[in-house]
């Protein structure tokens, strides 16, 4: 059960983050549509054999777990002996923790860090097929709109604390069917 559960509250977590995105920056979320209407033009549903035909689709995904990790803190690992890292001493024994939130906004390694650009070279390789297979088919049937009196910068970035990064305020969207 906390499998299943697990990897729905991520997955739903990680949809509510690549949609935040998307939203922000309409004329990406009219490209991915684009690719996906393009390839599947009428198609009632996308399945998980038409996802290596998304190549856009994939970067929207990648890009989106670089910036919203769905845990930004790896599961701590204790050291088994001493290690010396940019000269710092690290004990046997101590427990470490890698800050993927930190590692994937260091300036150093990304050009204009903050900013959702799926464009960008990816070194992330995990396999999100389900995330792939569900935005596809969210963004494919629907138009995401905010509601009434609600502008695009009135979406925020802030996070609840845990293991797994939700949005601490709900993302409130109005879905306009596009496809009957």
């Amino acid at each position: 059960m906390n499998i299943i559960a697990g990897g729905s509250d991520t997955v739903s977590a990680a949809l509510v983050w690549a949609k935040a995105a998307l939203v922000k920056k309409p004329l990406l979320m009219k490209k991915l549509q684009a690719e996906i209407r393009q390839l599947f033009g009428e198609k009632k549903l996308i399945d998980e054999k038409d996802m290596e035909k998304l190549s856009y689709l994939r970067a929207v995904v990648k890009e989106s777990l670089r910036l919203y990790p769905l845990a930004p803190l790896l599961v701590p690992r204790e050291m088994t002996k001493k290690y010396s890292v940019n000269g710092y001493e690290i004990e046997g024994g101590s427990t470490s923790y890698v800050n993927l939130w930190a590692i994937a906004r260091d300036p150093a390694m990304w050009e204009n860090e903050d900013e959702f650009l799926p464009e960008r070279c990816l070194w992330i390789g995990m396999a999100m097929a389900e995330m792939e297979l569900a935005l596809a088919n969210v963004v494919c049937k629907f138009a995401w709109e905010l509601p009434v009196g609600m502008k695009k910068e009135d979406i925020d970035f802030e996070i609840l604390p845990g293991i797994t990064m939700h949005k601490k305020n709900a993302l409130r969207l109005l879905p306009k069917l596009l496809i009957a």
